[in-house]
Order: structure tokens, then sequence, then C-alpha cells
């Protein structure tokens, strides 16, 4: 049986690697994509997003554009990281596959309502259109089966020294969302590093004849450049395949809160020890959310899943 999932991204080049992935994973049935600014602009996200899905072959789905700016900062994008389109200067041809004219908030609430069963909301950029779901419509919480999201860290960041960029963008968004007493799924920065693909099978990828491969070659390719040292990561396409393969992943169950303030803020704070500390002795820190917590991956065996689900294999 086929898991119905709603697909919530800032199309930089992960997020197209993984919006390939969902797209064509035969467990999976895409409901609806819905946009947030991150990595690159609204306009970028959106375009990006309808060019990903052209490329990959995806049937006409709601697709909408959400929130252009956090709850409270000002936008702030990852251009360094993914060219300044978003997609490493790949160069898709642009697409016309028709963008709802509706908010992607009212969007979610009716693909969520109008479903024979809850639906899973894979959710690879900052929190802000779900946090503005909850908050708007918080009955709709009951049609949602489990939020996987890529962001955070249970030990150092990449934004700030603590904070991964999804949960630092937006951090309010995030305490929404991981406060919301949801099924949560975090998929962050520990695992994420230790999905690399080989320099060898990106330069083969790029030389393919297959566009989807090569697609695939190139947005490695422009992700290393920008590595120090040189990594080749599916980055947020990891998210979907513990979704699919959790097997493949280690997962842990620990609590976890998000910083708001100070030098720490947008860090997401997981509590891995085995024994109460002088906090609890002392005083009362409160009850803090359990999450599934990824640590852990098997890295050759997702890239494996990953290509062979793209038909990147040779």
């Amino acid at each position: 049986m086929r898991t119905p999932i709603i697909l919530d991204v800032d199309t930089g080049i992960d997020d197209a690697l993984a919006l390939m992935f969902a797209a064509r994973h035969p467990d999976l049935e895409l409901r609806a994509v819905t946009c947030v600014s991150g990595n690159t602009s609204l306009t970028n996200v959106v375009a990006n997003t309808c060019a990903v899905l052209d490329l990959v072959g995806a049937e006409n789905l709601p697709l909408a554009a959400g929130a252009e700016r956090p709850l409270i900062e000002r936008p702030r994008d990852a251009a360094s990281v993914h060219g300044a389109d978003g997609l490493g200067n790949l160069g898709l041809p642009p697409s016309d596959r028709p963008v709802e004219h509706r908010h992607a908030v009212e969007v979610l609430r009716e693909v969520l309502t109008e479903a024979d069963e809850p639906v899973t909301i894979v959710a690879l950029a900052p929190l802000t259109n779900l946090a503005l779901l909850l908050r708007m419509y918080p009955a709709v919480a009951e049609r949602i089966a489990r939020v996987v999201f890529m962001g955070g860290s249970a030990s150092v960041g990449n934004a700030s020294p603590v904070a991964e960029f999804n949960i630092w963008h937006d951090p309010e968004a995030a305490a929404v969302v991981i406060n919301s007493g949801l099924p949560l799924t975090m998929y962050g920065l520990d695992v994420f590093h230790q999905v690399v693909v080989e320099p060898g099978e990106v330069a083969r990828l790029a030389d393919s004849v297959d566009v989807v491969a090569r697609a695939v070659g190139h947005l490695l390719g422009f992700q290393a450049q920008s590595e120090e040292p040189a990594l080749r990561l599916i980055g947020d396409a990891g998210a979907v395949c513990a979704l699919v393969a959790p097997e493949l992943m280690r997962i842990e169950r620990w609590p976890v809160r998000v910083e708001l303030t100070g030098l720490s803020r947008g860090q997401t704070v997981v509590d891995r020890r085995t024994r109460a500390g002088e906090d609890r002795v002392h005083g009362t820190p409160g009850v803090w959310p359990e999450l599934d917590v990824v640590l852990g991956a098997d890295g050759p065996a997702v890239v494996e899943l990953f290509l062979e689900t793209l038909g990147c294999r040779g």
C-alpha cells in the first residue's frame, strides 16, 4: 500500500533530489507540493519545483506558494550553497505547470481534510508553512499521520555553531511544530552528512545520456564546489529515504526543544541523557516533547536506494 505524502520544500539542490525521489518511488503517493522561502526566494522555489517535477515526468498535482518570510525574522537565503537560482545554475527549461492561486496553507488544509486517510507531511524546508497551518487550522492536525522534517541537529550546526539552517531560518515556526503533539521524525545534520555519493559516481552521472541522471550529477557536483571538504550529499532526499526505508537508519527517541534566544537561537537541544541531571534535582525544566531522531544511516545503502529509485544505476 502506498503512503500518501505532501512535500513542503524550499527547492534548492537537495530539495530537487528529494522531489525526484518522492515522485518516482513506487511506495509513495505524492498528493501535493507546497513551497516556502529558504534556500532561495519563494519565486525561485516555485519555478525550481515545477521544473524538477517536469524533469521526472510527474503528473500535475496541487502545487502552491506559501510563506515568503519567517514568522519574525527577515528572509535569509542560502545562495552561497545553492547558487543564484537555487539549483546550481542547472538551467532546466521553464515550466508551464499550473500553480495554485491559493496560499499553500489553504492547499494543505484542503488536501489533508479531503484525504480518505491521514497524510504524512515531509518538510524539507523552514517550517513556516506548517506552523501557520497549525495555528490557523488546529483541527487539521488530526489528519496528519506524521511529520518527517529535515532540520535540526543533536550535535553541531551549520548556520551557526549550534543551529541547522532550516530551524535557524525560522525558530518560532519550528517550536510551534515540535510542540504540536504530532508524531515527528527529525532527520538532522547528524545523519545528513553520512550519506555521501562518491566522486566517481557523480562524474558518471554527469556524463550520462539520461537527462535525470545528468541533472543529478550536475546538482551533486555543484554542491561539492561549495562544501569544505568537498562532499556530494543527497541531503534532504535522505529524509524521504528514511520514510520509505527506516531499517537503513538508526532512530532513537529523545526529548527535543528549540532555543529561541541568544547565541543558541535556532538550536535543537536533544536531551540524550540516560539519567536525571542537576537541572531536575534543583528545578523543574518542564516537559519536552519526545521525537524520533535519526542519528545514523547506512550511507552506501541509502545512496543505492536513491539511485535505483531514480533509475540512475548504470
